[in-house]
């Protein structure tokens, strides 16, 4: 079976798949969850990330948010809270339909104006939010024994779970100095994923954040590994074929594939950067002033892991896009933009 065949089936499969079983996924400790992303660790995230989607909704003359991936639901109640009636439909596209109650519990107070789809439809308008849902997408892997390269899946050994090769024509999208022994990935479904989207997104914007780097870094020789991660009970593995179902399974995201191909399918860029400087531009250090000044300490402590150097704020990055309307200026890129690094 291709490995993207089975992190599908491992992550989405009915009632089996790590996002479709309903259990808890997102937490800040073993006992809670797995793993824990920005918007769980600091509701500064979201308010910062507002000022950003407030400014498209203006730039892009629409009135709805559609968030892919919406976890369990942190990230939209963020967003609506500080939107208010500038939000007049709040639509999720999730896959995991195990995560959907949580979602719904969390954003009641908001029941009026959220609604849920199970795929996009024909045509849409307004501004598009993913947080870590790229790195969620099933990906294919290459291994190279230093003469050819090869597809690795997964077969049945004995009864057990294995790698599998098989000579392919795929390659990765840079000619590096790949040595023997490299494993790593390419990103054939998410890059899929951008040409639907900008098929049927109309007019609007859209901003995804995400661990990941370009892909002159993404696949440095010293990279031979890959990136593939598996994480449970807030500790990280790196072999997919244990315990399969229980735990996440991600790649780092090649921004430059995600955002050429999205160029190549009709969007303009609007920036690419870090974390940090997105967040920092959105107006996080006055937030994170407020929360010093009546005395919230633990919002303090978590908005500097979203920017710091060593935590978030240098692996995440966003990538912002637009389409349908003139390229706008866009607020999160307005200081430390990479966009030539792509």
């Amino acid at each position: 079976m291709p490995f993207d065949r089975f992190m599908a089936a491992a992550l989405y499969a009915p009632g089996m798949g790590y996002y479709a079983r309903g259990h808890a996924v997102f937490g800040s400790s073993p006992t809670s969850g797995d793993f824990t992303t920005a918007p769980e660790m600091s509701a500064l995230f979201g308010a910062a990330l507002a000022n950003q989607v407030h400014q498209a909704l203006d730039a892009t003359s629409t009135d709805e948010v559609w968030e892919f991936g919406a976890g369990s639901g942190a990230l939209a109640a963020q967003l609506l809270g500080a939107l208010g009636e500038r939000v007049r439909r709040y639509s999720v596209v999730d896959l995991s339909g195990g995560l959907r109650e949580q979602q719904r519990a969390r954003l009641a107070p908001f029941s009026g104006r959220v609604r849920w789809v199970d795929a996009l439809p024909d045509e849409l308008q307004g501004v598009v939010v993913g947080n870590e849902v790229l790195d969620a997408m099933p990906v294919q892997l290459l291994h190279f024994d230093g003469a050819q390269w090869f597809e690795r899946g997964v077969a049945e050994v004995d009864g057990a779970l294995a790698f599998a090769d098989r000579e392919t024509a795929l390659r990765p999208p840079v000619n590096a100095a790949f040595v023997a022994g490299t494993t790593t990935e390419i990103h054939p479904q998410a890059e899929a994923f951008m040409r639907t989207l900008a098929e049927r997104l109309q007019r609007g914007a859209a901003f995804f954040i995400d661990y990941g780097f370009p892909d002159t870094e993404y696949y440095l020789p010293a990279r031979h590994g890959g990136t593939l991660m598996c994480h449970r009970a807030q500790r990280s593995d790196t072999d997919p074929l244990e315990d399969v179902g229980d735990k996440d399974i991600t790649a780092h995201v090649n921004f430059s594939a995600i955002a050429l191909t999205a160029q190549d399918a009709g969007f303009d860029v609007l920036g690419y950067t870090s974390q940090a400087h997105f967040l920092i531009n959105c107006g996080l250090l006055p937030l994170v002033d407020a929360a010093r000044e009546r005395g919230d300490w633990p919002a303090v402590a978590a908005a500097q892991k979203l920017i710091g150097e060593h935590e978030m704020g240098e692996l995440f990055k966003v990538l912002g896009l637009a389409k349908g309307v003139p390229p706008f200026a866009s607020l999160g890129f307005s200081g430390g933009d990479r966009s030539h690094r792509l």
